[in-house]
């Protein structure tokens, strides 16, 4: 059975969709038969770190307006885990899929003008995990709150919500707990991420577990490297020893076990 993982954060610039594609990149190297979507279809960005053309095919939005099956706008982009990793972690090989949303301008203005089907986007997701045979989809929404992220979060088996240690992103992620909650997921991840280096990790972690009465997945440093790197590919594979990449290991093996 797929596990769905969706992130999310209440506030944009929180660093939600690098710590999902390497996240991604981490559980294939672990041999895990995954998807990604790219669900912020407003503001799309992930296929950026695959090295991943949207253009080159279908996207999700071809699927939402009919335009073909779900699985059709689905990116093949395991080769870019496995040119970043070097060596591969072990025998047992993975498979990453990439469901991109279309940056094209016209696109990005009709969804803003018209919307899509919700509903739609729901039975595509479940269908790409029966085809794809997927042992985790994983679901990179649009921040704040509408009903598309809803949805999102709704479905998932783990809702991972991202924060910085910044007073409106305190108070926005309280309410997204709430709604996490309230829409029963099973389970939730607080990632802490932009951690100042100076900070106490354990220290902080501490403090927002008590806080929100939930578990932390990672307090994520904020680096000079992975600025310079400038979304220019996935930082863990990059440079695997860092202090980002032992978090995002961390933080995978809270979800995978």
């Amino acid at each position: 059975m797929t596990r769905v993982v969706a992130f999310h954060s209440y506030r944009g610039g929180t660093g939600k969709t690098n710590v999902a594609a390497n996240v991604a990149a981490e559980l294939v190297r672990r041999g895990r038969r995954l998807a990604v979507v790219d669900v912020d279809i407003q503001s799309p960005g992930i296929h950026v770190l695959f090295g991943c053309d949207p253009s080159a095919g279908s996207t999700l939005n071809d699927f939402l307006w009919g335009r073909c099956r779900v699985e059709e706008a689905a990116f093949d982009v395991t080769a870019t885990v496995e040119r970043g990793a070097g060596e591969p972690a072990g025998p047992a090989r993975g498979r990453l899929s990439l469901v991109p949303a279309s940056v094209r301008t016209a696109d990005i203005a009709r969804v803003l003008k018209e919307g899509y089907d919700v509903e739609m986007l729901n039975d595509g997701l479940m269908a790409l995990c029966r085809q794809l045979d997927l042992d985790y989809l994983l679901i990179d929404t649009h921040p704040g709150i509408n009903e598309e992220t809803l949805l999102s979060i709704a479905i998932a088996d783990i809702a991972l919500i991202l924060l910085r240690p910044d007073h409106q992103d305190y108070q926005g992620t309280a309410v997204t707990l709430e709604l996490a909650r309230r829409l029963e997921v099973p389970r939730i991840l607080l990632v802490v991420n932009k951690m100042h280096p100076e900070f106490d990790a354990a220290l902080l972690a501490a403090r927002i577990a008590e806080t929100y009465a939930a578990d932390v997945g990672a307090t994520i440093p904020m680096s000079d490297e992975m600025l310079r790197l400038g979304s220019g590919g996935l930082f863990s594979l990059a440079d695997p020893d860092h202090p980002f990449s032992v978090q995002i290991r961390r933080l995978v093996t809270a979800i995978d076990g």
